[in-house]
């Protein structure tokens, strides 16, 4: 992209997109609305890192909600069409579904989702729903209550989780994904469980790969579950059948279950790295921007959009920004790791 030139709206996947080093364009953006959580999951923010008296960004260092819109609008200028809203756990934002109403209101903007560990959707599904929301993806490592409570720190229950299901499909959020960290020894041996509970609900369950996502995980790589595994595994007990990806990109593998009983997708970064059709942006909850989940330092948004920079110089530093892109960390893990490069943001900062 010339910078020089003004930027109006663009067709996703235009010419006059950006792309980065390696042509990817810019499509998605995920947004992290808090730093905050509810759980301790000790993949993302375990206790011993993250305990009670941990400082996490101030309600003044937090972008307001006007900034994150002007943002996303300068963010669909360049194409983006489509945004997550994550954290740490959205639904502990004040008023969130607010946001989403004006986020809503972005022309360009074809698709809103948000990632939760689902506790408080029960009061809060509906009005999202009534907002604008259109998709919900919940986290959910297993269903067997003592092990959901080692993962979430101590601090959920599974039951919670099922009953915020619950009220989103009472609300109207249908083929909610319900996504699965699979570690090894851990939680391995109950994917099954899932598929059954889900099997005719018309969700999506999805299996993701432990990832060394941050820096405070603990990640081994014995602990490591890969999908091939899992489908050998689950196709032993239900026949699979391959499905095509719904657009270009998308980090699942989908699969059906050939007896009709439903949809699943296994997310494979570690052993199936997908960095070459990567098209996502993250955006922090103090308005950094993020071109990878594995980078190790954000660009500062917040600055210069306090310092009074109009929609144009916003759309032209992110625009930059992206063009100057080279992530492609999943491809590269082996030898980064090896030459001691495991610095990360991390993972509740910018959503997963």
């Amino acid at each position: 992209m010339n910078k020089d030139i003004p930027i109006d709206l663009v067709p996703a996947g235009s010419a006059a997109a950006p792309r980065d080093a390696l042509s990817r364009p810019l499509r998605d953006l995920r947004i992290s609305v808090i730093d905050r959580c509810n759980f301790r999951c000790p993949y993302c923010m375990p206790e011993d890192q993250y305990a009670q008296d941990y400082e996490f960004l101030s309600k003044e260092a937090r972008l307001r909600f006007e900034e994150i819109e002007r943002l996303a609008r300068a963010f669909v200028r360049l194409g983006v069409r489509k945004l997550r809203l994550t954290g740490g756990e959205p639904l502990l934002r004040r008023d969130l579904p607010r946001l989403v109403e004006q986020l809503a209101r972005i022309p360009g903007i074809e698709d809103i989702a948000m990632t939760t560990n689902g506790v408080l959707l029960p009061k809060s599904a509906q009005a999202l729903r009534d907002a604008g929301l259109h998709r919900l993806t919940v986290s959910l490592d297993t269903l067997d209550a003592e092990t959901f409570r080692t993962l979430s720190g101590g601090r959920g229950e599974v039951a919670d989780v099922l009953a915020g299901i619950a009220a989103a499909e009472r609300a109207g959020f249908a083929k909610i994904k319900l996504n699965c960290v699979v570690m090894r020894g851990v939680n391995d041996a109950q994917v099954l469980d899932l598929i059954e509970h889900f099997r005719g609900s018309g969700h999506i369950v999805r299996f993701i790969e432990y990832m060394d996502v941050g820096t405070v995980n603990q990640w081994r790589g014995d602990m490591v579950v890969p999908s091939a595994e899992l489908i050998a595994r689950i196709g032993a007990r239900w026949p699979l059948e391959s499905l095509q990806p719904n657009y270009r990109g998308e980090v699942a593998e989908r699969y059906r279950l050939k007896d009709g009983g439903g949809e699943i997708g296994f997310i494979s970064s570690v052993s199936q790295p997908f960095c070459g059709d990567c098209s996502r942006a993250r955006l922090s909850a103090d308005g950094k921007l993020y071109t990878c989940l594995f980078a190790r330092l954000g660009y500062d948004l917040r600055e210069p959009l306090r310092a009074g920079a109009g929609d144009e110089e916003l759309a032209v530093l992110i625009a930059r920004r992206w063009a100057q892109r080279t992530d492609r960390y999943s491809e590269q893990r082996a030898e980064l790791r090896a030459r001691g490069e495991q610095k990360h943001v991390e993972m509740f900062a910018v959503g997963g």
